[in-house]
């Protein structure tokens, strides 16, 4: 794809999200992306919401444990970009209209300190734009609309220091409205966080860019995505402890740190 093409598809799927109306691009049945195309892409979306005064705080790591995995019915790793304009506070109130099918993961961040070290570990819920268009399900549309990203949900500052997770067992769980629809090991891979670190060091590093000291680090989770509707409540626990939670509304507008 020559780069004019690139950055013209860039601006439509910049557009699109802005929209809430990701990905339209794959509606189009003769529309083919490779994964090196489909990275390329995300990067160039990412390098325009940067132009526009957006700050990148990190990445996520997704398609890694058997839940998603096993829902989307291919296999990862795949990278995304975070944003400081989609960090949201616990207990923020999500407007569902602000969302194009709303989903949610509950999973483990990280982040990052000198020298690519894992500093704290902490639970998060992250948020998606569920939407596929293509006819069948592919790495490089997820990789394209940036992982389904649509932000993340962070805990309070006291779990967002804690180091007791890196390498300790524990359980992570979802609630939607109290009932626990999910519960599974912390970490996705069995070399843990590091394992996800790893590898997204090694594809950043394909791509001309890296993890910087100050990074959230989104690990993948071993749990599923969820599907959510107003009037939802969502909280993440470990060990049946609530860390992180928020609340789906038709109505309001999203908290932001």
């Amino acid at each position: 794809m020559m780069i004019s093409d690139m950055r013209k598809l860039a601006l439509q799927q910049l557009s699109d999200y802005q929209n809430n109306n990701p990905g339209t691009c794959f509606d189009d049945l003769d529309f083919i992306l490779d994964m090196n195309s489909a990275y390329e892409l995300q990067d160039t979306v990412t390098d325009l919401r940067v132009t526009e005064g957006e700050d990148i705080i990190g990445y996520k790591v997704g398609c890694t444990g058997s839940g998603t995995t096993g829902q989307f019915g291919m296999k990862g790793p795949i990278r995304g970009t975070l944003f400081d304009s989609e960090l949201l506070r616990n207990e923020s109130e999500l407007d569902f209209n602000l969302f194009t099918n709303l989903a949610i993961e509950g999973e483990m961040a990280v982040t990052i300190g000198a020298n690519v070290e894992i500093i704290s570990a902490f639970p998060v819920i992250e948020l998606h734009n569920f939407v596929f268009r293509a006819p069948i399900k592919t790495l490089p549309e997820l990789i394209a609309n940036n992982g389904f990203n649509a932000g993340v949900v962070c805990p309070d500052l006291t779990w967002q220091g804690s180091t007791q997770y890196i390498n300790q067992s524990a359980q992570l769980s979802v609630k939607i409205n109290s009932e626990v629809i999910a519960t599974g090991d912390l970490w996705p891979l069995p070399q843990g966080p590091s394992g996800s670190i790893e590898w997204l060091e090694n594809n950043l590093k394909s791509w001309n860019r890296s993890i910087l000291p100050g990074n959230i680090i989104l690990t993948g989770t071993s749990l599923g995505l969820y599907p959510v509707q107003p009037g939802d409540k969502i909280e993440v626990s470990i060990n049946n402890e609530t860390a992180v939670s928020c609340k789906v509304s038709a109505k309001t507008k999203i908290s932001k740190t």
